[in-house]
């Protein structure tokens, strides 16, 4: 295992962010625990989370810089800081078998881990860059200074027109063009006969080359190690985790309304209206409108009213106010009342269930007739941009959000319809349905504080994306 411990001033800060870079060649002989290889890997995966809604939202490279140094110190911190190193090498391998199973998650990991290296390697100081460089057997030598006399006045030039330090000392590398393809496509290198210019403060993109190189070819090792041995070895310890938690939810599950908050029957009408995301929105007017909902339908607006407050008493008289007028009291007692109280922790084996995540309503296919799911998702452009209206977004915003949507960025297209319905930004994202009602509520209240005009929910039900919940989801009978 290959470590070059960071050479920079030993400010606290620095040696809580990033203590040490590794470039996971092999594997560590390490003895871990069933409990940290899962947690470690939790916290790594939201760096990475982090830094993929960071680039989704077009944050600039300094930001980026700022972003996973703060994510970095938030996440992989451990109170012994002899574990962090530990920590850190051991949850990029435990990742690396979640996301070598398919070729859309190895390329999400790869551009991740690939970004996250980049800037960890960027704050390292000369000599650590200087050692990873050999450590990768990077077959470059520094200019002589007969070679340097040949192209110094080329070099100052290109270093003059991007604001980078040149002088006498400055040491540079002759690489192949085709080693720098950043550098190149950015105009930031002297190009002569093949080769680029590299100067030792532009080195990082050598090294992240490398390092996506090696992680690629790695990355498809590993999923055949998995397929071939691990998977059957380990079903019934590990196998279950790694196929779990490449679609984990990492927020707060929201089984409980927190500050004994509650939604009554006679104001949920308002609140939809002011407060739901569009997903549950488009559920609410359709179960209004036809006074039915199919399953999946009754499942995700079911919970997610239940981890806004809504009580099992008033959670039965609701659905039987609207399907009573399709099908009668009687009928909906016998088929659809107890599902509602399974979902509550009543009926079957009593399991608290909890609301659904984006990531899981994203990931449902509804069929003919059904209405759940995610509207960025399934909605036709037109259907959507309609919706879309309905909330109040205007066509300058619509047009970002379109944007996002052709670019299957559906929870940041879900974002930026919050900041345009609230006029207000909405810096950690949507992750959860019932984390759009909160936030919605608390921007809401922060606008009539003062005011005498009560609201219907506190502001805070949750914070959102904190720590990791059970995310149970219910097997209820599934009634048409």
């Amino acid at each position: 295992m290959e470590i070059v411990r960071s050479n920079r001033k030993s400010t606290a800060a620095a040696a809580d962010s990033v203590p040490a870079l590794s470039l996971y060649r092999s594997a560590p002989s390490l003895e871990v625990r069933l409990e940290e290889f899962e947690l470690y890997a939790i916290d790594r995966l939201r760096v990475l989370k982090g830094i993929s809604d960071g680039l989704s939202r077009g944050k600039k490279p300094d930001e980026m810089e700022k972003l996973v140094s703060e994510l970095w110190r938030v996440n992989m911190r451990h109170q012994d800081a002899n574990e962090v190193m530990n920590k850190d090498i051991i949850s990029h391998f435990v990742l690396r078998l979640v996301y070598c199973r398919t070729e859309d998650l190895r390329k999400w990991f790869l551009s991740m881990e690939t970004t996250l290296f980049r800037y960890r390697f960027r704050l390292e100081g000369s000599e650590s860059q200087r050692a990873l460089m050999t450590d990768f057997n990077l077959p470059y030598k520094p200019l002589s200074h007969a070679e340097y006399e040949g192209v110094k006045e080329e070099l100052s030039q290109v270093a003059r027109s991007i604001g980078l330090p040149h002088n006498a000392d400055s040491m540079f590398f002759k690489v192949h063009f085709e080693e720098v393809p950043e550098l190149v496509a950015t105009r930031k290198v002297f190009i002569q006969k093949g080769y680029a210019y590299v100067a030792m403060n532009q080195v990082a993109s050598l090294v992240v080359t490398q390092f996506r190189s090696h992680l690629s070819k790695a990355l498809v090792l590993t999923n055949r190690k998995w397929m071939s041995s691990i998977r059957d070895q380990e079903k019934d310890r590990l196998t279950p985790i790694v196929e779990a938690m490449s679609s984990s939810y990492l927020g707060p599950d929201y089984s409980q309304p927190k500050e004994s908050t509650e939604i009554s029957l006679k104001d949920i009408d308002q609140v939809a209206n002011s407060s739901f995301p569009l997903c549950m929105r488009h559920l609410f007017e359709k179960l209004r409108e036809t006074h039915h909902l199919k399953h999946g339908g009754r499942m995700q607006l079911g919970l997610f009213l239940k981890g806004v407050g809504l009580s099992l008493d008033d959670a039965l008289a609701f659905w039987r106010a609207e399907f009573s007028q399709n099908v009668g009291s009687e009928r909906f007692d016998k088929e659809y009342a107890y599902s509602i109280r399974h979902n509550y922790g009543k009926e079957g084996k009593r399991t608290d269930y909890t609301p659904y995540s984006c990531q899981k309503i994203i990931s449902s296919t509804p069929g003919t007739g059904d209405h759940h799911g995610c509207p960025y998702r399934n909605f036709s452009e037109e259907n959507l941009r309609a919706a879309l209206r309905r909330m109040g977004v205007g066509e300058r915003p619509m047009e970002e959000v379109m944007e996002r949507v052709r670019n299957r960025h559906y929870q940041l297209a879900c974002t930026l319809t919050f900041e345009a319905v609230h006029g207000t930004s909405c810096d950690s994202g949507v992750n959860h349905p019932n984390q759009y009602l909160s936030l919605s509520q608390r921007a809401m209240q922060s606008k009539v504080r003062g005011s005498s005009c009560p609201l219907t929910i506190s502001a805070v039900i949750g914070d959102p994306c904190v720590d990791l919940g059970p995310t149970h989801q219910p097997t209820s009978p599934s009634v048409g």
